[in-house]
């Protein structure tokens, strides 16, 4: 795809559609929204569908995912939801690298990886990823950033607390939407003064991260004030998490139709990323949010 084909007008605050700088091609967004597929190569993600038990499954769900309209592949090797422990950079590896290599002789599809370690993302890189989504954005691993400026990658940075088993003891916030948007500064400068562009970085306020309900209502609604001012990319991933079943009260297999929702407004309040569990009805979702927007006569 050239980037010509990324000129035309997108309903997401009246921005271009979103174009991804890998280290050796530009992307653009199918649907004018990135689209990120969750594959979790780990027994004990929160949601059963997301997760893959053996390198043939990994590979099969990703080129579904793929025909579905997915943009870019997001891997992960360890559980970051609330109270999960840590896993071993060898661990990680081991799961990772083999599904990493299989996708990629099938498909070019950009892969991202859900990881806070130089050891597991530099593996990673040289099987084929393209893309950090560091949870800690850098924090747990300051060699990250110089390895990803030295390789010209994109990075995703994300908002969070503390580590997983105690990230939801720290929920008090004064104005959770300016706090984060201050943190998410703060590692926007840092990778800066790393090296990594400025074209490079996307950022994630983080939703479930050390949030309660109100707070997570609130970044929602207020997803572009993380963009800095319209200068990044921002991610917003809430895909069947538990926000969506406080509100609907349903259990993480039957949140697809209140993530659907969530994300739609995250949309249309300024995010040009979704992480998501199910590609195909959330690119119909948003082929419908711009067909609306844009008011197809």
């Amino acid at each position: 795809m050239n980037s010509a084909d990324c000129n035309f007008s997108s309903y997401l605050g009246g921005m271009n559609a979103p174009v991804l700088n890998l280290a050796d091609r530009k992307v653009c967004a199918k649907n004018g929204i990135f689209i990120m597929g969750i594959i979790n190569c780990t027994p004990d993600s929160f949601y059963e569908g997301s997760r893959v038990n053996c390198t043939e499954q990994a590979v099969e769900t990703a080129l579904k995912m793929v025909a579905d309209g997915a943009d870019v592949l997001d891997l992960g090797a360890e559980s970051t939801r609330p109270g999960a422990e840590y896993v071993s950079d060898e661990e990680q590896i081991a799961r990772l690298i083999p599904v990493i290599k299989a996708i990629r002789a099938k498909s070019d599809c950009p892969i991202s990886i859900d990881c806070r370690r130089l050891s597991v993302f530099k593996a990673a890189v040289e099987a084929g990823a393209d893309i950090l989504n560091d949870v800690s954005a850098f924090e747990d691993d300051e060699n990250l950033a110089e390895f990803c400026a030295l390789h010209n990658l994109p990075v995703i940075l994300m908002h969070k607390r503390a580590n997983p088993s105690q990230m939801m003891q720290n929920v008090q916030y004064t104005d959770v939407v300016a706090e984060v948007a201050q943190y998410l500064q703060a590692r926007v400068d840092y990778s800066l003064s790393k090296g990594i562009k400025q074209d490079k970085i996307i950022l994630d306020p983080g939703i479930g991260f050390a949030k309660n309900l109100g707070d997570n209502c609130k970044i929602v609604k207020n997803s572009f004030a993380f963009s800095l001012g319209g200068k990044y990319p921002v991610l917003i991933g809430a895909s069947r998490k538990t926000c969506v079943g406080q509100i609907t009260g349903k259990e993480t297999e039957n949140r697809l139709a209140g993530t659907l929702a969530i994300h739609m407004l995250a949309a249309q309040h300024g995010a040009s990323w979704l992480r998501v569990h199910d590609v195909a009805e959330t690119v119909d979702c948003m082929k419908m949010l711009k067909g609306i927007e844009n008011d197809n006569d």
